[in-house]
């Protein structure tokens, strides 16, 4: 796709970038087939292809206007069309620009601005967690749409933490979130680990990985949530802390592991960050590339026989973003689990999208509802995912218990 872009961005470096992801795409409409909300909305400019021409547009001097700002804030950047395209358009990069650009030249609505800024100033926010504890306790009077977004509260033992030290050390981001929603997550995490004879060691520092602000066009912002991560991260990384030197970062929401091992990119032009950016994102890992390491000493400490049938719900960062398909299936199965994908749309996003079921519900838990009644076959005892963001979307969804799938493992050591 030949492009000319407008004098502004001649000569900068989101110009050059877009210039060259909009050259590889052919038009062929692959992505298209494989859009969730050209799915449900049947409107061309609700998939990747049609908002590949609305940014192109814009970068060749079109005046955008609040239907284009409309287009592309539908897109739930899940990059099933990424996984999709023949030519390795790199829309989700291309997306990014484009969103920021339109938000630069397109004022919001009042409304909108101040639900925009909430979230990622409160989700982010040492006040989340009080916030979240008070939701919990008056979860019963809370209305449906308030009580699809404050989980039940955490069970017995989901803050017990192992306490042995081992030679093997890994670093844990506990995310933003993920602590007051669901932090059995992180606790089994660490227990899982400490069966296999590794020690997890949590930065104080660390807090959003960047992608709640990014995701709202507030590059800036997120820039310096990356930075503050790496600062605090890098003692670790170079075994400057009493605790020891870790040999990997250690990600257990999909979500967050996307972004930080986009560190390296994202940061490349910050002459004091690049370096150290680049090492960053080359020792992180999702949980699942663990499980083969894992299996060996994990088997020989099952104490539960895992006999429960389980759904796995891929999120879209761990298939599409991290292109990490089939590891969390063959681990599970590889320990007894008897787990199943949906026979039917299990590349499809579920509609939770980071903070997208807040600011597009009526599309969301559309996608929401397609993916349950995709898993329902299945007849599962237990949903599990890979993500915190889809596992409480779900949630919402069913009376079907929906966990992370390392909490299943950890139950089975018990």
């Amino acid at each position: 796709m030949q492009t000319q872009l407008a004098p502004e961005f001649q000569g900068t470096a989101e110009g050059a970038q877009a210039e060259a992801i909009l050259s590889r795409c052919v038009h062929c409409g692959f992505c298209t087939a494989t859009c969730p909300t050209y799915q449900l909305l049947g409107d061309e400019l609700d998939g990747p292809r049609g908002r590949i021409y609305l940014i192109k547009q814009v970068l060749e001097g079109a005046q955008p206007s609040r239907s284009t700002q409309l287009h592309l804030d539908r897109c739930l950047t899940c990059r099933n069309c990424e996984s999709t395209c023949p030519s390795g358009v790199q829309y989700g990069q291309l997306l990014d620009i484009g969103r920021g650009i339109v938000e630069a030249k397109v004022e919001r609505p009042l409304a909108e601005r101040s639900v925009r800024w909430l979230l990622k100033e409160g989700l982010t926010s040492p006040a989340f967690k009080p916030a979240m504890k008070l939701g919990q306790a008056l979860r019963p009077l809370l209305p449906a749409s308030l009580k699809d977004k404050v989980p039940a509260a955490a069970p017995a033992g989901a803050h017990d933490w192992p306490t042995r030290s081992h030679p093997r050390k890994m670093g844990l981001l506990l995310g933003c979130v993920q602590p007051s929603m669901a932090p059995n997550i992180n606790s089994a995490t660490a227990r899982v680990l400490d069966a296999a004879g590794i020690q997890t060691l949590v930065a104080d520092g660390a807090g959003c990985c960047g992608a709640i602000r990014s995701h709202m066009n507030d590059h800036a912002g997120g820039l310096a949530d990356m930075r503050r991560n790496i600062d605090a991260w890098w003692p670790l990384v170079e075994g400057l802390t009493p605790a020891g030197k870790i040999e990997a970062l250690v990600m257990n929401a999909s979500g967050c592991g996307v972004t930080v091992k986009d560190y390296g990119r994202l940061l490349a032009d910050d002459p004091d960050y690049a370096a150290k950016a680049a090492r960053i994102s080359a020792i992180t890992r999702d949980l699942s590339e663990l499980l083969p390491d894992l299996l060996p000493q994990l088997k020989s400490q099952l104490k539960n026989k895992p006999d429960a049938k389980l759904a796995f719900h891929p999120p879209c960062t761990l298939q599409h973003g991290q292109q990490l398909r089939g590891g969390v299936e063959a681990g599970l199965r590889e320990l007894g689990f008897k787990v199943n994908l949906a026979s039917c749309d299990s590349h499809l996003c579920c509609g939770s999208a980071g903070t997208y079921s807040v600011l597009q519900p009526v599309l969301s838990k559309q996608l929401r509802d397609r993916k349950l009644a995709a898993l329902a076959p299945l007849h599962a005892d237990a949903i599990v995912s890979a993500n915190i963001g889809c596992i409480q979307h779900l949630q919402s969804g069913t009376q079907t218990p929906v966990r992370h799938w390392i909490e299943l493992i950890d139950d089975a050591l018990v």
